[in-house]
Formats: C-alpha cells, sequence, structure tokens
C-alpha cells in the first residue's frame, strides 16, 4: 500500500495513512521506514509523532528503534507538508536514464556524469536518484548506495532492494571496496610519494566569499576534531606539466581526494574549491571546463551472490580531449587514459 502525503488546506485537509510493510522493508529501523515515505517531512517531526504515539504498528504504541516486519501494519497520522515541498511535488525531477555499466535485479551501476548532483538538497531541486525514480516509476526502491561529489564523474552504485542497499553499505563502511580515481594534478607528482595519511576537519564558511559553503582542511594528528584520512596515489602518467594520477581512497571523507591532494602543492586542475584559480583559468582557454577528477574504478562483491565485481567507467571525453590536446596519444600504443 502506497502513502500519499497530502497538503492541508481549507477544502482538502491531510488523512490517516496505513503503510503496509513489504518483504523489502523488513528489518528496517520505523524512523527509518518513516523518513522514507515521508519525503519533504522534518526529520524533527518524525520522531515527534513517534514519541507522542500517533505512529502506530500493527495498532499499538513504537519507538523509532523499533523494526519493522513484513506484513506489519504502520498508522500514520495526518501530515502536513510545508507549500516549498508540495510545489517541489507538483513539479517532479525529469525522467532521466544515465549510461548504465552493469545492471541486475539487485542493482545498477551508471557512470554518472559531471555536473548533476546525485541527489536534491542544499540548493539543488533534484539530482540523479530523483531522475532515475522518474524514469523507472515501476521500480520502488532505488536508493544511492554511495555518493560523489557534483563536478565528479563516474562509477555510482543504486541498489535496487533495500537488502542490496544495507549489504553493501556495510561494505563501503568497513572499507571492503575499492575505489580509484583519475585525477589530474597541476605539476609533476613526486613518484616516492604515494600514501597521505592526514586528518581531515569539516567547517562551514562564516564570512566573506563562498559564506555558508562546506570545505574541509588538513589539520594535525593530534587535533580532536581531525578525522583520520588515507589517500594512496600512484602516477600513472605524465600529461605535459601535469601528473595523471590513480588515486584510491582508504577512507570516504568528504572532498577527501581534492583536499589531500592540493595539501602536497598538487591541486587537481580545475577545482575551484582547493585549486589554483590563476592556473584554472589558463586551463579553460585550453578547453578543460571541470574539474578532473573521476570515478573510474569501483571493486565490490555483488550483495546477493558475493562474487567479486569490478566496474571502470571509461574517462569521459571531455577529459579525453583534455589530455590528448596536452600530450597527444602514441599511435603504437594502445590507449585507454
Amino acid at each position: 500500500m502506497k502513502n500519499i502525503i497530502e497538503v492541508a488546506d481549507a477544502a482538502n485537509a491531510p488523512s490517516v495513512k496505513t503503510l503496509a510493510v513489504d518483504e523489502d522493508s523488513a528489518g528496517q529501523r520505523l524512523d527509518n521506514f518513516l523518513m522514507r515515505h515521508l519525503k519533504g517531512v522534518p526529520k524533527t517531526h518524525v520522531y515527534r509523532i513517534i514519541r507522542s504515539g500517533e505512529v502506530r504498528v500493527n495498532k499499538g504504541r513504537a519507538s523509532a528503534d523499533q523494526r519493522v516486519a513484513a506484513g506489519d501494519l504502520v498508522r500514520l497520522p495526518p501530515v502536513r507538508i510545508s507549500a516549498q515541498v508540495a510545489a517541489k511535488a507538483d513539479n517532479p525531477a525529469p525522467a532521466r536514464e544515465f549510461p548504465v555499466l552493469m545492471e541486475d535485479e539487485s542493482l545498477i551501476a551508471i557512470d554518472k556524469p559531471a555536473g548533476v548532483a546525485v541527489h536534491g538538497g542544499s540548493g539543488v531541486s533534484f539530482g540523479v536518484i530523483e531522475q532515475l525514480r522518474r524514469a523507472r516509476p515501476a521500480s520502488l526502491n532505488l536508493e544511492l548506495v554511495h555518493r560523489l561529489d557534483r563536478e565528479t564523474s563516474g562509477v555510482l552504485l543504486v541498489a535496487k532492494k533495500r537488502s542490496a542497499l544495507k549489504q553493501l553499505q556495510d561494505q563501503f563502511r568497513d572499507r571492503e571496496t575499492g575505489k580509484t580515481y583519475l585525477a589530474m594534478v597541476l605539476g609533476l607528482w613526486p613518484s616516492n610519494k604515494k600514501v597521505i595519511d592526514s586528518p581531515l576537519y569539516k567547517y562551514t564558511v562564516e564570512k566573506g566569499e563562498g559564506e555558508g559553503e562546506r570545505r574541509v582542511k588538513v589539520v594535525g594528528k593530534d587535533d580532536p576534531n581531525g578525522m583520520r584520512s588515507i589517500t594512496l596515489v600512484r602516477v600513472a602518467r605524465t600529461v605535459g606539466p601535469y601528473s595523471l594520477l590513480e588515486v584510491t581512497i582508504k577512507t570516504g571523507r568528504t572532498h577527501q581526494i581534492r583536499v589531500h591532494l592540493a595539501s602536497q602543492g598538487h591541486p587537481i586542475a580545475g577545482d575551484d574549491k582547493y585549486g589554483d584559480f590563476e592556473h584554472n583559468k589558463q586551463l579553460q582557454k585550453l578547453g578543460l571546463k571541470r574539474m578532473f577528477l573521476h570515478a573510474w574504478q569501483l571493486k565490490f562483491q555483488h550483495p546477493q551472490s558475493g562474487r567479486p565485481i569490478s566496474l571502470q567507467a571509461p574517462l569521459p571525453a571531455e577529459l579525453q580531449q583534455f589530455v590528448d590536446s596536452i600530450q597527444p596519444p602514441i599511435q603504437s600504443k594502445p590507449q585507454d587514459f
């Protein structure tokens, strides 16, 4: 039974709804189950209606951490949403498919283009997941497994079942996946610099340019607010005055690759937050209109069969063209990036 959230007005007040828990949602916490169905309702309100007893599971009171089971009937009280959320519901994300690297009954692996957010929020009306859901209305449980920055292209996993989502997210959390990126940095990277082990601290810009934006910086190892962050670097090739790096992250911190590489004096070409802004202007004239960071390879275990999976997303045409313009490929040698 699918829930419909109604906007309260004089003629059409919201009513009590009942949700039937399907097998794919079995085992989920009640609060998480509700948030999936109450899109646009503040988390504080979700917890309030649980605490007040307005939410019932099989006619009984329930706690936020209670696990729901297949067949449970969850009663929801009348819920009002803001006019802003209602307007967004009236103007849904446009349907869009993305290049598929792999798909089966458990997951979709897509090649995300640069310039597209993975989800709506923070001034973005919609992202990959909203557009994909719109394009596939029969797929009721599409969820992002992990995230990529808006300006980063490459391999992105979307789960088609809640069981697959949980299993894959456990692999990411337990660092059992292998994520390798291609990054072009300014200057010649020293070949003996293979590991960056520097804590990162996330903060918000308070004043001036970028006010209110989320940023990250390297801090000392004794800083109590620093989160340990490990990045492995291998030089794939030099491209004129630049270095094309294969970068593997052992921790998944916000902006980790961008900040770690910049902290070594080799910022990513085209990075508008942590890069060399004057050099970026020159790069735009040379045809590089975006940040040169691409989620190239992802290794994980299939959530259902357990077999090892290794996926690769080829370097996007605009990045390959930039590489070739700086250093044309050698015709006698196979060219993959």
